[in-house]
């Protein structure tokens, strides 16, 4: 295998409105996070790890009001105008990030079949447990290919978020990509996740299912207007 889910991706107007969301969908808040200087982002984090998806959590991001402009485009398409304004009204899931070891190597191979995950750049951020490194791929327009279907890959240095996060009572136990060409299926190689087309029944780029204190959860991604 070349890859694994390693998080998913809710992007909020503000860590408290995700907070907020993630009490009311799941039974829980987030906890831990800390801040991207790279991105001007900060984060929030919970851990949704399952025996299908181990080491998993979910993020909740949020451009940082604090923090400089970063001179570039933020990751995950967070100062595209139109989610701006979704987020506003609630937070949404956008995106997953899947973990690997050889990240240049998967990152050339996807280029090779057209498509676009961005260079390798690295980041890192502060918590209470030390300092999180890690390289991840990012566009230089912070888009995420095919609506963000593709999921961005990221290689851990040292330690991971998961080491540190309590149980949450939340568990990832379903993943749908969908419009993801089948090269790149191939090549990405994701245990436990499935891959289908966009139609007029599923509309939605990525689907998320989760087993949480309040009971099932489906989250369906946004997907920008055509």
């Amino acid at each position: 295998m070349n890859a694994r889910i390693d998080h998913l991706v809710i992007a909020a107007d503000s860590l408290e409105q995700g907070a907020a969301w993630c009490a009311a969908m799941f039974g829980v808040e987030p906890s831990g996070g800390g801040k991207h200087a790279l991105m001007g982002t900060h984060n929030r984090v919970m851990a949704i790890s399952s025996e299908s998806f181990p080491d998993c959590y979910l993020e909740v991001i949020a451009i940082d009001p604090e923090a400089p402009e970063p001179g570039r485009p933020r990751w995950f398409g967070l100062d595209n105008p139109e989610l701006r304004g979704a987020v506003r009204e609630s937070p949404r899931l956008v995106h997953a990030v899947a973990r690997t070891r050889h990240i240049e190597v998967l990152r050339g191979n996807l280029a090779n079949v057209a498509l676009d995950p961005g260079e390798v750049l690295t980041a890192q951020r502060g918590t209470a447990h030390g300092l999180l490194k890690w390289r991840i791929t990012i566009r230089d327009d912070g888009r995420t290919e095919c609506d963000g279907a593709l999921p961005s890959l990221i290689e851990w240095e040292g330690q991971h978020p998961c080491a540190h996060l309590p149980f949450s009572g939340v568990a990832l136990h379903g993943l749908v990509l969908r419009g993801v060409p089948a090269p790149a299926v191939e090549l990405l190689g994701l245990p436990a996740v499935h891959t289908g087309p966009i139609d007029a029944n599923h509309k939605a780029p990525l689907s998320a299912t989760l087993e949480s204190l309040r009971g099932p959860v489906v989250l369906d991604a946004w997907r920008p207007a055509r």
